[in-house]
């Protein structure tokens, strides 16, 4: 069974940066999972932010040039460096995987992801 936990989510002013992080456990390998992360606000649907699939890395239009996505080298955290941050972004960040996909893959669905992490809250103050 993997294991997703989360971290370095806050309270950050407007054009601030956090970075989360989630450590991946358990499973048959460390190494088939394709890791990424979804928002939720209340009363809202969960929206694709952003995903590593191996080497690689699918952002949604509304961060991109702001966010970016990363593994280490063991693959076992994936890190969300989250810049120039702005009202909108407030949410609940949940890590998720899936095993390894192929191009035609619906990444942006939030149901194509097997394993989900707890949450951790990200506030962004104008």
């Amino acid at each position: 069974q993997v294991q997703l936990v989360e971290s370095g989510g806050g309270l950050v002013q407007a054009g601030g940066s956090l970075r989360l992080s989630c450590a991946v456990s358990g499973g048959t390998s460390k190494y088939y999972y394709a890791v990424g992360w979804f928002r939720q606000t209340p009363g809202k649907e969960r929206e694709f932010v952003a995903v590593l699939n191996w080497n690689d890395r699918y952002i949604a239009d509304s961060v991109k040039g702001r966010f970016t996505i990363s593994g280490d080298n063991g693959h076992d955290t994936a890190y969300l460096q989250m810049n120039n941050l702005k009202p909108e972004d407030t949410a609940n960040y949940y890590c998720v995987a899936t095993p390894l996909f192929t191009s035609s893959y619906d990444y942006l669905r939030a149901t194509s992801y097997e394993y989900w992490g707890q949450g951790t809250q990200v506030t962004v103050s104008s």
